[in-house]
């Protein structure tokens, strides 16, 4: 047998994965299904959520918020929020509140609405301490960047009959940890 032949038989006698011509083909191919998973991954865990599918109900909620809104600047209120990442207190002052106890609700509910991820965002139940308009709650976790906040009064007040009211304000962890809330409509 000859020299030629010989190394054609070999050549023939290996299996799939160790031929040349394998190798030769299917690695772009390979290469590129690779790098197609991996980008299709990073797409769908780094999405933005700032798509809004329910229209109609998220412009009876804006109504409603500007009603809100409305009340707290009829009220004269606002609020001095501080946040203590360390320890993870919030500390809130309404100010203006009255005197009167039974005219602030026992809890407050902050919403702190993280800009583009949603799963970020945190509810921070605030319970009154001592002292008009002051009021006490914890960090779920350790907030970082710019957030929008929203302070709504927890469902006492629909108990009294009393309209709703709420305040909003934004606060960037990297500048601050402290801001005013107020109503958006004067």
């Amino acid at each position: 047998m000859s020299e030629s032949t010989h190394n054609t038989i070999d050549e023939a006698a290996k299996p799939w994965y160790r031929q040349f011509w394998f190798w030769f083909v299917f690695s772009p191919l390979i290469y590129i299904m690779i790098m197609c998973s991996i980008t299709v991954t990073i797409a769908l865990k780094g999405a933005d959520d700032v798509i809004i599918d329910n229209y109609y109900k998220e412009g009876r909620m804006i109504n409603q918020a500007l009603g809100q809104d409305k009340r707290a600047s009829e009220l004269g209120l606002s609020g001095d929020v501080q946040f203590d990442r360390v320890s993870g207190e919030v500390l809130l002052v309404i100010a203006n509140a009255p005197s009167d106890h039974k005219l602030m609700p026992s809890q407050l509910l902050l919403m702190m609405g993280h800009p583009v991820k949603a799963d970020k965002d945190q509810l921070v139940l605030l319970t009154a301490v001592s002292g008009a308009g002051r009021y006490r709650g914890e960090l779920k976790a350790k907030p970082d960047y710019s957030w929008y906040l929203t302070l709504y009064p927890v469902a006492e007040l629909a108990q009294r009959n009393e309209a709703p009211w709420s305040l909003s304000g934004e606060i960037d962890f990297r500048q601050a940890e402290q801001t005013r809330l107020t109503p958006r409509v004067k």
